[in-house]
Parts: structure tokens; sequence; C-alpha cells
């Protein structure tokens, strides 16, 4: 398979990892769009390696330099007519607690989260996404689905658990 028929395959990946991360269908698939464009003006100097990881270590980062952005830009406010007739059909309630409990997330620990249970990817390929060691992967992944079930399930985590002593 050509560089290009591996890249078009990684698309809906890219597509799912960057909605969820962005929570903006319209970010996300600028996200995507800025992502393909870099790996293709990269093409030539491309050698043979694990695609899609690259493709997500871009897209990462893409995000992370939005993010930065967004920081140092004030807030706009914008009134906007919306029309309902086009708008996206409501999010059941568990879809919610989803969305919930992944805000409740630190950053770290919603892309390592996303990342492994989501696009399936190893736990090393996730460090090499994020560029961080594979004990950190690990500890923030734990620490993420913990956060998580704990959103989900309405359970303290252990270290706020009271305990007995007698």
């Amino acid at each position: 398979m050509g560089f290009r028929q591996a890249l078009e395959a990684e698309i809906p990946a890219l597509r799912r990892y960057a909605r969820a991360l962005a929570r903006d269908r319209d970010v996300a698939d600028d996200l995507v769009q800025d992502t393909l464009l870099r790996a293709l003006g990269a093409e030539s100097r491309w050698r043979d390696g694990n695609l899609r990881t690259w493709l997500f270590t871009i897209l990462t980062n893409l995000n992370r330099n939005r993010l930065r952005g967004l920081a140092r830009r004030p807030p706009r406010a914008e009134v906007e007519t919306i029309d309902l007739a086009h708008a996206a059909p409501a999010p059941s309630a568990e879809m919610y607690d989803i969305l919930r409990a992944l805000d409740q997330l630190t950053t770290e620990q919603r892309e390592i989260l996303l990342l492994v249970a989501l696009e399936g990817l190893s736990y090393a390929e996730g460090a090499e996404v994020l560029g961080i060691p594979l004990g950190t992967v690990m500890s923030r992944l734990s620490r993420a689905r913990a956060a998580f079930r704990t959103a989900l399930g309405g359970e303290r985590p252990a270290s706020t658990r009271l305990r007995i002593v007698k």
C-alpha cells in the first residue's frame, strides 16, 4: 500500500480522535485537514515507520497549539441565529454523562484515554504520540480510568474514602 492510500485509510480514526478532543465538528475537521496537509507536505521525507502514530502525533500537537492560542485570546461573544432544522440531534443521557466525565479529566488524562481506549493504540504508541515515557502513560491512564469510573459511577476515589480506625 502506498503512502497516500495508507494516509487515506487513517482518516476515520483521525476524525474520531479529533472530534473527541475538540468536541466541535468544525474544529475537528480543521484539525484533520491540517494534519493531512502536513503529512502530505512531508511525504517526500517519510521513511518506513508507524504512520498512524505519526499522524496522531501531528494531530495532538496541532490541538495543543490551538488550545494555547485560544488561551491567549479574549473570549468572543457572538450572537447568531440558530437554525433548529439543521441542528444536531440531542445527545442521549448516557452520552451526556460520558462527555461530562471526559470534561472532568485533565487534558493529559483525556488525551491518553482517548488514544488507548478509543483509538486502540498500544501504551508504547501512546507514549510515542504524546512524547512521554511509558511509565507516565500507564500512570496517567490508570488515573484517567479511575477518575472516569468515579465520574460515571458516583463513587469516591480511593484517596478520599474515609477509613474507620478502631
